[in-house]
């Protein structure tokens, strides 16, 4: 097998530390966070916006992973109101987006998106935050464009394997013929004439979630509301299955470039990763964060992919920890 990174990490990571922040009750974050849609070079994007608790909270933006939305951040991002002040983009054929007017849904051009909003925005330096192949989106935005990020968190991102072991596949073997044009395309298709979109949520958050059982079941009626709303859109699974085969490709073909780009991230990091995670592997946790010269992990015990909404607070405390010191 291939192996893009022979040695392990030669500096010390540090661990990251957990500051304080105010917790929620259920009451404080009873729904999704409101958003507008905004043309950006003719791409239609969905924006959610977290009003601040404070003058001093600093600009972010939050780019969810693959075949997520804006949704994915509403506890993590209530969490962290008195620090930040929260956008939340749906990619491109992504949550209430419109499609891709050049219909490419390639990690490079999802990242220009990026790119393309926060220059529209001019909210930045931000803080980026990232989950999975939002991740990997990010990377590519820190290597490219370090002018526009103030700090960056990424939560499991989607980097190209060290062996090339294709861990997701280990737990959901269906990925392997979506890759594939025309299997995948009939593939969706039985998908979505089989099972209803709450069981295709609840199939997804089983995924995602060390313990499914921790989904928030507002949460839970919110996704399938969501999933109903998506199915309606002509572009929904074109947009899923190439974003996919995106990612498969710059994993499988171009990832010595991937592992470059994190050598070249300047702006402090936060990299956190969950034990349990079915999708990218665990164990390549230390290798991204060695890999970045100003960096720090947080390790957490029986969480999975998505550690902003499977344990919010304790992802929201190292990111404010974090903002403690970038702001030192």
């Amino acid at each position: 097998m291939l192996n893009l990174l022979p040695r392990p990490a030669t500096r010390s990571v540090p661990v990251a530390r957990l500051a304080a922040v105010e917790t929620l009750c259920a009451e404080d974050v009873a729904t999704m966070w409101p958003g507008r849609s905004v043309d950006v070079h003719g791409q239609q994007l969905f924006v959610r916006s977290t009003p601040p608790l404070s003058a001093q909270a600093e600009p972010a933006l939050f780019v969810h992973g693959l075949g997520g939305s804006a949704a994915n951040w509403t506890d993590l991002a209530g969490l962290l109101r008195t620090h930040l002040d929260i956008q939340a983009i749906d990619l491109p054929g992504f949550g209430r987006s419109g499609p891709s007017p050049a219909n490419d849904y390639s990690l490079p051009a999802h990242a220009r998106t990026v790119i393309a909003y926060l220059e529209r925005s001019e909210r930045g330096p931000v803080h980026l935050v990232a989950n999975s192949m939002g991740g990997a989106v990010s990377i590519r935005v820190a290597a490219r464009r370090p002018d526009l990020i103030r700090s960056l968190t990424l939560i499991s991102p989607a980097v190209p394997d060290i062996r090339l072991r294709i861990h997701a596949l280990r737990n959901d073997w269906r990925m392997a013929l979506m890759v594939v044009p025309r299997l995948g395309d009939a593939a969706m298709r039985r998908i979505a004439s089989t099972a209803s979109p709450e069981q295709r949520v609840k199939a997804t958050i089983a995924l995602c979630f060390a313990d499914r059982t921790r989904y928030d079941p507002r949460r839970l009626a919110e996704a399938v509301s969501e999933a109903e709303a998506r199915m309606a859109n002509a572009w929904t699974n074109d947009a899923f299955l190439r974003s996919l085969r995106g990612l498969a490709r710059s994993q499988l073909t171009q990832g010595k470039q991937g592992w470059a780009d994190l050598a070249k991230i300047t702006a402090p990091t936060l990299v956190v990763w969950g034990d349990t995670d079915r999708l990218v592997a665990p164990d390549l946790a230390p290798y991204v964060a060695g890999a970045i010269a100003d960096s720090r992990l947080l390790e957490l015990d029986d969480i999975g992919h998505t550690a902003m909404m499977e344990d919010p607070v304790t992802t929201a405390r190292a990111i404010a920890a974090l903002l403690e010191d970038t702001s030192n």
